[in-house]
């Protein structure tokens, strides 16, 4: 008796143990290869920087970490294929400010409420640029055009509905200013609607400080304000809109990691600090530096903050244009 009592006891012993060290080997993740999903195309500014937190990422916990680039929709192919996969923390992902407006537009399978958010690592203001010597000094004389004289300041950057639309139309919605009273002039991108600027076939155009410095540089343009609450430390002088008025609206364009919702906490902490190593790497501000993105860190509760507070201001400004469904 003595003895099957002795075996069913080393017996419980034994499975304990292995239950331990099933709990300690789920802590020790990542144990194989990570998935990093890119929504857009190779070769571009978000996948460019994905490869450089991916390649960081892969020295810090010695497991591949690769980048598959998931293409289409707008984006919304890859943040689906995030937001829908296991969330055991072997598929994560690179989420753009994109990901906040397809609840809005009606568009099915992302939603901000899809994704647990890990860390920001990057976030650049659009500009508001005019060209040189149209008479407008600053982005208050600017809006002060716009509201005296109604249908007179064209503005362009993207097609309508584009996120340089949005974040120029929701900043005069936010100062009370019907969005129709500048004219949108829809382009293809903002390469032909600088051209246009230069050209001066329209007033006003709304893209990143970075996209518009080298007309800056040529003395061709002038980037009045940011359309944000936080100052780019690429560009220190360039004041805020929310500075300048004394409002809340900061559409920022970020990249960041996100995982699908029920992340193991764990996971979530092991790369948040991770990230935020990397956003301190004087190497990585480097690379950033150079491909003329701005290293803007946050950690994963201020990131999911910072998505939401987009969501909120862009949804506002489809209601207004009537793009919302």
């Amino acid at each position: 008796m003595k003895s099957i009592i002795s075996n069913v006891i080393q017996a419980s012993v034994a499975a304990a143990a292995l239950l331990g060290l099933a709990g300690a080997a789920h802590a020790e993740w990542p144990e194989r290869a990570v998935t990093i999903v890119v929504p857009w195309s190779a070769g571009g500014g978000t996948d460019a920087t994905a490869r450089a937190v991916a390649a960081d990422l892969q020295k810090k916990f010695g497991e591949p970490f690769n980048v598959v680039n998931r293409t289409g929709g707008g984006g919304l192919v890859g943040h689906s294929a995030i937001a829908n996969a296991t969330p055991d923390g072997y598929t994560i992902g690179v989420i753009t400010i994109e990901s906040t407006m397809y609840k809005t537009q009606g568009l099915p399978g992302v939603a901000p409420e899809d994704f647990d958010y890990i860390g920001r690592y990057n976030a650049d203001a659009i500009g508001v640029n005019v060209k040189a010597g149209s008479g407008y000094d600053t982005v208050q004389a600017l809006i002060d055009d716009v509201k005296a004289n109604p249908g007179t300041v064209t503005a362009s950057g993207a097609n309508r509905g584009g996120l340089s639309h949005l974040a120029w139309a929701g900043l005069l919605n936010t100062l009370g200013i019907d969005p129709n009273a500048s004219p949108w002039v829809a382009s293809d991108g903002s390469a032909p609607a600088l051209q246009q600027l230069a050209a001066g076939a329209i007033d006003v155009v709304s893209t990143s400080p970075a996209e518009a410095r080298s007309l800056v540089d040529a003395g061709e343009a002038k980037t009045l304000a940011l359309i944000s609450s936080e100052s780019n430390p690429l560009f220190p002088d360039i004041p805020t809109t929310d500075s300048v008025f004394d409002i809340k609206f900061s559409p920022l364009p970020f990249r960041g990691l996100a995982g699908p919702d029920g992340l193991p906490p764990e996971v979530i902490d092991k790369l948040s600090a991770a990230l935020e190593e990397i956003c301190a790497d004087p190497e990585f501000q480097k690379f950033m530096s150079s491909q003329g993105f701005s290293v803007a860190y946050q950690d994963a509760p201020t990131f999911k903050q910072t998505v939401m507070t987009d969501y909120n201001d862009l949804a506002a400004t489809m209601k207004v244009l009537g793009l919302a469904k």
